[in-house]
Parts: structure tokens; C-alpha cells; sequence
């Protein structure tokens, strides 16, 4: 991959800053070599908080213990290393339970495969406990999804989606379900898509024949394919706005570990994600000091695209805490829509044709003339549009 031209950075907070510093580190030496004055200017209670927000002081843990230890308040060092230890128990408990569910799924063949957590943290950093993970991700066969939530159920586990839908478009409208058992506080979320559509993706066939075993656990474990894993990673960050360090860092993880990029471009080209893939490496790159492929080629619209994901980084935006404040949304549905190729452009925007649960509510009909929804459509939305508006 060229040099790319660099990402305007000078908004990010020196507290952000010092953490990619620290992040970049592999060495003692390395640390040891960071301008002092970093350390000087940090708001450490802002530390604190950014370092949770992109759930990356795992990370940073063994980083800072090498570190001039005088330049950093102790209360800093011990919160950090609070919050290393707290993960590693809930990684470890990650891990059982991840085994158990497995075992069980295997038992009454439902092929599972684990999208992230222990098995990605093992993956990517050759230790479950320098990467966090708030809950399990698997992926079943659409046609077992019934089957998944059963044994859920038996499990103990409780439904905390209930998605509405008309004419079956939670298909592809939506990707996953989350359970959470109410006594270990697990939260497991059940895939039938790597993304919500409407998008182009291998389906779970495919995936499954690439499959690899993790050896996190004794139990098989099944994970992604390197390629899918790939497309996976980046398709999540970017549809979030890589807005946590945590997922830029793992694409930084991978460019160290794996090889075959050409072929892993070619791929996501395939499925419409090649210029997302181009925004990872420019973002990486650039932050990380990762080593880009050069047999990738950079794109005047990726590094837009990156530039673009910058914001979110310079905001410490949380876009899993709804609402967001109205510019914030405002910006990242733009965003998402400039990540899309000419093509899923306009699938998006034909989607909006299709019937959506609002207009049941708006104009209840029975379930056998819901296909009536289909042209009464443009009339309920700018029925509702017009009273919004009054």
C-alpha cells in the first residue's frame, strides 16, 4: 500500500493521543521514548474515561507499567489495573460459558459459529485478557433460529429483543437477537447476518466450509475463516464509525498476523466492502504505525472515508447510547451512506418501499392484506410526516 497523504489529526484529545502512543508500544524501550510532554498536558480523569470508552486498557495495562511510573498518578495505575483484572475474570467466565454453549449446540446439531470474544481475543493478541468483551457474538442457519432461542431458553437465558416486523422484514432489516441469562449476567447475541442488510454477504454455508477451530477451550470451538473474519471486522467498525479504538486496533492485529492480502481485497470487493477495507488500513496506519500490504492500493474516497471516521474519535461518540444528540445522528447517517458503493446505494434507498411496522400502527389492517402495504406505503409516510410536522 502507497503512502497515503496523512489524516488531519489535530483534534483528537491528548488524552487520546497518549493512548495510542502507549498503544503502538510492543517494547519497553518504545515506551520509555514518549514525549514527556503528553504526560504533562493529560487530563487523567479524561485518561480514565477514554481508555474505558474504547475498551482497550487491557491493552494498555502492561504499556503503562513500563512507563516512567512518576510522570502518571497512582490512582490512575491502580483504576487501570482494576479494570484489567475485572476482565479477566468476565473473559475467563466468557470462556466456560462460551464452552457450555458449544457443547449444547453441537449436541443437538445446530452448527454455531463464535463471532468474537475469547475466540477473537485469542485470535488476534495470543491472550483472552488483553481484549475485552461485554458478551458472546455467535452465528446459526437462519432456518435454526427457533431451534437456537429453544435452547437458550432451556438454559435459562431471557429474550431482550422483541423486533417488530411486517412481511418478515426482520430477515434482513435486523441481524441478531440478544438473550442475557439472569443469573450470570451473560449476554449472548444470536446472528443469522454478519450485518443488517440490506447488503451482500456470504451466507452461513459458505462460512461454515471456511470455518476454523480455536483452541481457546478443550470443547471445539468454531470461529470465522481469515477472510470472513476480515470482512467481518471491518464492516462492524465501519458501520460504527470505528468510533472505539478497540476495533481499529484488532484490524492493526491482523495486519501483523495475517498474510494473502491481494486475495482478502479481492474478497471484499466481491461483497462491496473493498473501499471499507482501504478506510481500515488508512485508519490503522495512520494511528497505529501499522505496516500497510503493498500490494493494496489506497483511494483518494478511502482516505475521505477515513478523514470522515476521525470525528468520531475527536467526539468520543457512543453511538450505542440512544438518542444521540441530533447533529451526532445527523452526521453518521450521512456517514454510512457515503460508505456504500453505487450499488448499495440504491438498494438502501429502494428499501425505504418496503413496508415498515409503523404503518401497521398507522393503518391496522389484517395480516392477509398486508400486501397492501407495498403501494399504500409513500401515502402512510407522508401521513405521518405531516402530522410530525404539524
Amino acid at each position: 500500500m502507497e503512502k497515503s497523504i496523512p489524516l488531519n489529526l489535530s483534534k483528537l484529545p491528548v488524552e487520546l493521543k497518549l493512548i495510542i502512543e502507549l498503544a503502538k508500544c510492543d517494547f519497553p524501550e518504545q515506551a520509555a521514548g514518549i514525549d514527556p510532554n503528553l504526560f504533562e498536558e493529560v487530563n487523567w480523569d479524561l485518561f480514565i474515561k477514554q481508555t474505558r470508552h474504547h475498551r482497550i486498557y487491557p491493552y494498555l495495562y502492561k504499556r503503562l507499567q513500563w512507563c516512567d511510573t512518576s510522570e502518571i498518578p497512582q490512582y490512575v495505575l491502580r483504576t487501570v489495573e482494576v479494570d484489567y483484572k475485572r476482565n479477566i475474570f468476565l473473559m475467563l467466565q466468557l470462556s466456560g460459558e462460551m464452552q457450555q454453549l458449544s457443547c449444547q449446540f453441537m449436541n443437538q446439531g445446530i452448527p454455531l459459529l463464535f463471532l468474537k470474544g475469547p475466540v477473537l481475543a485469542s485470535e488476534l493478541y495470543g491472550d483472552v485478557s488483553l481484549r475485552t468483551s461485554n458478551d458472546l457474538d455467535v452465528l446459526v442457519q437462519i432456518e435454526q433460529l427457533s431451534l437456537a432461542e429453544k435452547l437458550l431458553t432451556k438454559l435459562g437465558y431471557q429474550k431482550d429483543d422483541y423486533i417488530q416486523t411486517i412481511l418478515n422484514d426482520w430477515k434482513w432489516r435486523h441481524h441478531h437477537i440478544t438473550y442475557t441469562h439472569p443469573v450470570t449476567k451473560v449476554k449472548v447475541e444470536v446472528h443469522w447476518r454478519l450485518n443488517p442488510g440490506p447488503a451482500k454477504e456470504p451466507g452461513f454455508q459458505e462460512l461454515w466450509a471456511r470455518k476454523r477451530m480455536s483452541s481457546v477451550t478443550r470443547q471445539p470451538i468454531y470461529m470465522l475463516g481469515e477472510k470472513d473474519l476480515f470482512l467481518f471486522l471491518i464492516s462492524h467498525g465501519a458501520r460504527h464509525g470505528w468510533s472505539r479504538l478497540r476495533w481499529l486496533l484488532d484490524v492493526h492485529q491482523l495486519l501483523k498476523k495475517h498474510t494473502q492480502w491481494g486475495r482478502k481485497m479481492e474478497f471484499l470487493g466481491k461483497y462491496g466492502y473493498l473501499h471499507v477495507g482501504l478506510q481500515a488500513f488508512e485508519l490503522s496506519t495512520e494511528l497505529f504505525d501499522s505496516t500497510p500490504p503493498l500490494e493494496v492500493k489506497r483511494s483518494r474516497h478511502s482516505h475521505r472515508l477515513a478523514q470522515q471516521a476521525v470525528y468520531y474519535l475527536e467526539t468520543m461518540v457512543n453511538l450505542h447510547s440512544e438518542p444521540l444528540p441530533k447533529d451526532i445522528a445527523v452526521y453518521h447517517k450521512r456517514h454510512l451512506f457515503s460508505l456504500m458503493t453505487g450499488q448499495q446505494k440504491i438498494c438502501f434507498i429502494l428499501s425505504f418501499l418496503y413496508p415498515y411496522p409503523q404503518d401497521a400502527e398507522t393503518l391496522p389492517l389484517p395480516k392477509f392484506l398486508h400486501f397492501l402495504y407495498f403501494p399504500l406505503r409513500p401515502f402512510l409516510w407522508g401521513w405521518r410526516k405531516s402530522r410530525k410536522l404539524a
